[in-house]
């Protein structure tokens, strides 16, 4: 109570420090928004709880009324995710996922740096598929009776955080920012990213990072060996098959389905309806793999925190914030293109570090989008390097879910992940950078 006390207070205090620069009405959104990213942060109320906050608090403060606000909790892209997370609980149920953990350790040296090598492309390449958080409680504590040596057990655990925030933006379910970037571009009649252009687009970069970033992590590690009962593979049974069977179809249907211009149009199917149905599959008799009582497991609380951040996006569009904000901020869209990059990849990694991605790019997306209407800036690409950036936080555990579950292993310490993470920080935005202009540039 003390934490929520506390919170109150200080979004009052800036609100009054803010009704000197901005309207009443803006003023009150921002402390707004102040008041549920530190009630985020610092979890006074549970997740869920918070991210439905804006329903009440909207409307009660004259921002945008209830209807406005709850049709952002219901949001098609919603229902993709939805989707997503039932195929993830599939493959939890059937334990596919140690399997295809297990393989990808069999093809790694038993050595630490082989070790830390397999535990970042096994979490990254799970956390592609199944969300970032997940794949971070299923693989840390794994990592953690790897070895006894307590430097080796740091690295290990970072290699799995650092690995699954790295995976998380190859595909659009990987992580609740792609998500929102989606939905702000529906919302905004822009030109929709196809799930499997998002993986051609991504895929360079997590590349990049899964070769740097493990190679430092394993520096100065001395010689080490697992025993090789964990890399024991268990033959795959009738249900694991069945489940690779259909997520194989899964890949190949939103392949043919994906536009690839100007040679291919693709067939048009909605993917939203697509990953949904998939996801209805796994409670198909002798087909699926889920009975109702698994819904119990879908974190609910997630697609409240997209409503939450849609809900943002709009009061931002809505009041008319952001375009006081872009105006402000006009100057630096005369920029040349990588200075603007590079600003706005610096200030969304480092300002992600102490506050929710989720919520800072429910901030940032309808400001920069204002800049495209008043300055000459590519939006869709500014949009994509922020959005990417979000994810791409390694400093503190408050900056992403899998920092805090490393952090909450008790095998981290701020300081270490701080260390690591600053270096990877800056490694992380030249790589966005650089990507975004020989590669993104021209394809978005």
């Amino acid at each position: 109570m003390k934490q929520i006390t506390l919170t109150l207070i200080l979004s009052v205090i800036l609100f009054f420090l803010l009704n000197s620069f901005f309207s009443t009405q803006h003023a009150t959104l921002l402390s707004i928004i102040f008041f549920l990213v530190v009630l985020w942060s610092n979890e006074a109320l549970p997740l869920g709880v918070v991210s439905l906050l804006p329903i009440l608090l909207f409307p009660s403060f004259d921002i945008i009324s209830t209807n406005e606000t709850v049709s952002n909790y219901s949001k098609s892209i919603i229902f993709l995710f939805l989707g997503g997370f039932m195929i993830a609980i599939a493959t939890q149920k059937i334990e596919l996922h140690k399997y295809i953990s297990n393989k990808l350790l069999t093809l790694f040296p038993n050595t630490a740096r082989g070790i830390i090598f397999s535990l970042a492309i096994t979490s990254a390449f799970l956390s592609s598929l199944i969300s970032n958080t997940t794949t971070a409680l299923l693989l840390i504590p794994i990592a953690i009776y790897l070895s006894d040596d307590i430097k080796i057990r740091l690295r290990f655990v970072l290699a799995i955080a650092y690995g699954a925030s790295i995976g998380g933006i190859v595909t659009p379910i990987g992580t609740p920012p792609n998500l929102i970037l989606l939905g702000f571009m529906e919302q905004h009649h822009l030109e929709a990213i196809p799930f499997i252009k998002w993986i051609a687009l991504t895929s360079p970069l997590a590349i990049a990072m899964l070769i740097i970033i493990p190679f430092i992590l394993s520096l100065g590690v001395k010689n080490f060996e697992i025993d090789a009962s964990l890399k024991e593979l268990k033959p795959l049974n009738w249900d694991q098959k069945r489940l690779l069977y259909i997520l194989g179809s899964l890949i190949v249907l939103l392949f043919v389905n994906s536009k690839i211009e100007p040679y291919y149009m693709g067939l048009g199917l909605n993917e939203k309806g697509i990953l949904l149905g998939y996801g209805l599959l796994m409670f198909m008799p002798k087909i699926g793999f889920l009975t109702w009582e698994d819904t119990k497991k879908i974190p609910y609380e997630i697609m409240f925190l997209f409503g939450a951040g849609f809900s943002i996006a709009m009061a931002f569009s809505k009041t008319g914030l952001a375009d006081v904000i872009a105006n402000q901020l006009l100057s630096v869209t005369d920029l040349p293109i990588i200075l603007l990059i590079i600003l706005v990849a610096s200030l969304v990694t480092f300002t992600t570090e102490i506050t929710s991605n989720t919520a800072l790019i429910s901030v940032v997306l309808p400001i920069i989008y204002s800049l495209g209407n008043v300055g000459n800036i590519d939006v869709a690409l500014i949009l994509f390097v922020a959005t990417i950036c979000a994810s791409y936080a390694f400093m503190l555990p408050i900056a992403t879910p899998p920092n805090a579950i490393a952090m909450s292993s008790g095998v981290v310490k701020v300081k270490d992940m701080a260390k690591y993470g600053l270096v990877f920080n800056i490694l992380g935005i030249v790589l966005v950078t650089t990507t975004a202009i020989l590669y993104w540039q021209f394809y978005l």
